[in-house]
């Protein structure tokens, strides 16, 4: 199992932890399919009113799909494969509220869950950073995500600057990003304070507000996600390539703001 699922039946709350953090709680077929298997659940399952989701350890969140992963893809240039369009909670119809809390580092494919998060809490050393640019990819369902919560400015920045720069908790909090910055270690504990208050309300009005939040930029995040297949066929460098200018990287040469 690479996802822990923890249901707390006298506050109505569960916690949804990404354990695979010998591998940054990167996102395998397996831990994938365990996160599309849970959010299906909870649709169900009456005693889960409200979900957090974190990730194990303090060293990161999630930092996107794990490189090891194959993703053949079709052969026609109109197609294209993404595992990670289906591992959201509102891409498998859970409309009962979900906190994301993050602890250390989220980047790359981590912005597809904390797009269909309700809000974000982050422990003050959490980091935040795209680094498709950096290895010759398009930063497309990612930068939509983003661009539904921070300023276009801050979106471009984040998505161009790569893995050179990564955002500090403070100012994803001032962009918009972060709802709620707490003391290091803390983040967990103020999400389920949250999950538990929004669980002891009425859950059909509660579920009927998420889906009015999320409709208020649905139709703009439609329209954005269809051009997005075409950017990345257009932009992407080829698999080798990319494979290049990832394993020759840097470690530790990067600034944050």
């Amino acid at each position: 199992m690479t996802v822990d699922v923890t249901r707390h039946k006298d506050t109505g709350v569960a916690v949804v932890t990404l354990d695979r953090p010998h591998r940054h709680n990167a996102l395998d077929q397996e831990t994938i399919t365990e996160l599309r298997t849970a959010w299906r659940e909870f649709r169900h399952d009456d005693t889960v009113r409200a979900v957090v989701l974190t990730g194990a350890g303090d060293r990161a969140f999630c930092t996107g799909i794990d490189r090891g992963l194959d993703v053949p893809q079709p052969p026609s240039p109109y197609s294209m494969d993404d595992p990670l369009l289906t591992v959201g909670p509102k891409a498998n119809d859970l409309w009962k509220p979900v906190i994301a809390a993050v602890n250390g580092m989220a980047c790359g494919g981590a912005f597809y869950l904390l797009g269909e998060a309700e809000f974000v809490v982050a422990d003050e050393h959490a980091t935040f950073f795209d680094p498709h640019t950096t290895y010759g990819m398009v930063s497309a369902y990612e930068s939509v995500y983003l661009a539904q919560r921070m300023p276009p400015g801050e979106v471009a920045r984040l998505a161009l600057m790569g893995s050179a720069e990564r955002m500090s908790a403070r100012r994803a909090y001032e962009t918009g990003l972060v709802s709620e910055v707490t003391a290091p270690g803390a983040a967990l504990a103020a999400a389920v304070r949250c999950a538990e208050t929004v669980a002891a309300h009425p859950t059909e009005a509660v579920q009927g507000t998420v889906r009015a939040v999320w409709a208020a930029t649905e139709a703009a995040r439609e329209r954005a996600f269809a051009q997005a297949p075409h950017l990345i066929a257009l932009g992407n460098l080829p698999p080798e390539r990319q494979a290049g200018l990832f394993n020759s990287r840097s470690a530790g040469k990067f600034r944050t703001r």
